[in-house]
């Protein structure tokens, strides 16, 4: 994972001669400097922060375990009450992010029978300032059915045949058409309602933030079999 590496440059290094290297307060530095050079995406900078709290947390607990100065102990609750707190706040904005892609699935038709055919269609809402790229990989990855029958389970761009753009020498995938995957019913297919489940593996990239990201959207879709 990419915070763990950086991490650990971020341990391996001395950024100020003369001082511990274990000191939180160099990590926090080094963590400024990694994320204002390397325009890291918002979840992976509120992960590394998370991680130099809890180990400014664990420096805090050793020392006032180590002075065993009278009030100390009030003072740990202190510390543990604020690092709880900025544990929620962190964990909430990181719950708010909004989704890279935004898909609308559904099966056509809805209701079918066994030995139709029929797809399913993909109808994606980019989120604004980011491009999806080509290469690597694009994929739709479609969970098992015993209703559907596909051609394969997995499917990129090309196989799809996405149309493809560039701009200043990057490519990137034009999503504003719907994309069909064809399958056909079952002759095995059971009466009643069902549900395809799905996934969509790619790279965002955005331009403005200079940051890269390989990510996942899910998706699902309801239909009846008679």
């Amino acid at each position: 994972m990419i915070i763990i590496n950086e991490i650990e440059k971020i341990k391996q290094e001395k950024i100020l001669p003369g001082m511990k290297r274990n000191t939180t307060y160099l990590l926090f530095l080094n963590h400024l400097r990694l994320c204002s050079s390397n325009c890291l995406p918002p979840t992976l900078v509120v992960e590394l922060c998370l991680w130099l709290i809890y180990h400014l947390f664990c420096e805090i607990h050793e020392n006032v375990q180590a002075a065993s100065i009278p009030g100390s102990e009030v003072e740990l609750r202190k510390y543990v009450l604020t690092f709880l707190l900025v544990m929620m706040v962190f964990s909430y904005l990181g719950s708010q992010e909004e989704d890279l892609i935004m898909i609308d699935a559904s099966i056509n038709p809805r209701r079918l029978s066994k030995g139709n055919e029929g797809s399913v269609v993909l109808k994606f809402i980019v989120k604004k300032g980011i491009t999806i790229n080509p290469k690597p990989s694009f994929t739709i990855e479609l969970s098992s059915s015993e209703e559907l029958v596909f051609p394969k389970n997995f499917f990129t761009a090309s196989d799809l045949e996405v149309e493809i753009l560039e701009d200043e020498g990057k490519e990137y995938l034009v999503l504003t058409k719907k994309i069909e995957i064809p399958f056909t019913v079952s002759d095995e297919a059971v009466r009643g309602m069902h549900s395809l489940e799905g996934k969509v593996k790619y790279f965002a990239f955005s331009k403005a933030e200079n940051w890269c990201l390989k990510t996942t959207t899910l998706f699902s879709a309801s239909f009846y079999t008679r």
